[in-house]
């Protein structure tokens, strides 16, 4: 009797073992999700890695766009080298689209600005993101959270450039000028044709 108890006591014991282990390894898989995003532009491709983790709400915000087709058609309006290129927002012509509501800013996610990060843009107000967004093409400490205020409130960075870093280079280096009252505009449209998630 002894015998049959040990053995179905082992049993029990190997099978909750074995129950854990896989809500472990299914809990660490959702924690660890990534979600990829291709820009598929005039110069090329880009491929941004999201941050879900970090930035959860600024990732949700940036797919639901993706994922509706809103950046597909627009332009990267403002280039400046040795700073960002920034799009998202207006298409061929600088003409501007309806964006959603502002999103919360996470920028004290602990993700900074440097080179190829992807981050959103906003008015002055810290809370005023919507679609924007920037790839950041230098290390831009000064734009990095520091306190919870209208000056220090940072840029939230939720993700970076895991392929096409030369493509974001090529577009850094684009002439820019003055069109419809925007300043660094790209001479010649920088145009992403196609964004979508990919594997």
């Amino acid at each position: 009797m002894k015998e049959i108890f040990s053995t179905l006591l082992l049993g029990c014991l190997l099978l909750c073992s074995a129950q854990a282990a896989q809500i472990s390894q299914q809990h660490s898989t959702q924690k660890g999700k990534t979600n990829m995003v291709k820009l598929q532009t005039n110069h090329g491709n880009i491929t941004l890695e999201l941050d879900e983790e970090r930035a959860p709400a600024t990732v949700k915000n940036f797919l639901d766009y993706v994922n509706n087709g809103f950046y597909n058609n627009t332009v990267f309006h403002r280039v400046i080298d040795n700073f960002m290129i920034q799009g998202g927002g207006f298409e061929p012509g600088m003409r501007e689209k309806p964006t959603k509501a502002p999103i919360r800013n996470e920028a004290a996610n602990g993700l900074t600005n440097d080179k190829y990060t992807v981050a959103m843009a906003r008015t002055s107000d810290p809370h005023s993101a919507t679609a924007q967004f920037f790839i950041n093409v230098k290390d831009n400490s000064f734009l990095n959270y520091s306190a919870p205020n209208r000056h220090d409130y940072g840029y939230c960075v939720f993700g970076k450039v895991v392929s096409g870093t030369e493509v974001v280079d090529a577009i850094r280096k684009v002439k820019t000028g003055n069109k419809t009252g925007h300043q660094d505009v790209p001479l010649e449209d920088v145009i992403i044709m196609k964004a979508e998630v990919v594997q």
